[in-house]
């Protein structure tokens, strides 16, 4: 498995990839990443400054992937990690927490100082994830990123 820098070809696989897990875990579709109007163009935003997102490829096709990009509406120190999903067949592989330091390393360098995210309750896999690579769980919402369907939010200061 190769984990790479998203490239236009890129964009239909990995919204996809997106879709289709909203679909298997019957998660909500508005308030949501999946709602978003620009998930069908992801390596066209991703190309914004400080903005990056990777993908996880196996012999051509896209299993998944997750980004960070300065927080909408939010200081200039903050990040947000965004739109890491996977498809159920490289779930436990290691892979996410190899794209999460990915973007963690990227954002140290772009000068963010802290990681915000947010995700849906029932995601415990990915909380457990988030907690063991020292995101800690906070009260409210940062920024306005539109996810009214997210109620857990969290931060890892970035060092």
């Amino acid at each position: 498995m190769l984990l790479r820098k998203i490239e236009p070809k890129d964009n239909a696989q990995i919204a996809k990839v997106i879709r289709d897990v909203f679909d298997e875990l019957d998660a909500p579709k508005v308030g949501t990443a999946y709602a978003d109007p620009i998930l069908d163009t992801l390596f066209e935003v991703y190309q914004q400054p400080r903005s990056v997102y990777y993908v996880v490829e196996n012999e051509g096709v896209v299993l998944g992937g997750c980004g960070i990009a300065p927080l909408e509406n939010g200081a200039t120190h903050i990040c947000e990690l965004q739109k890491m999903y996977f498809a159920p067949e490289i779930r436990g592989t290691g892979m996410a927490k190899k794209m999460i330091e990915s973007c963690l390393k990227f954002a140290k360098e772009n000068d963010f100082t802290l990681c915000y995210l947010e995700t849906l309750s029932f995601m415990k896999a990915a909380q457990k994830l988030y907690a063991n690579l020292g995101f800690k769980a906070i009260d409210a919402p940062l920024g306005c990123t539109g996810h009214s369907s997210c109620e857990v939010w969290m931060t890892k200061e970035l060092q």
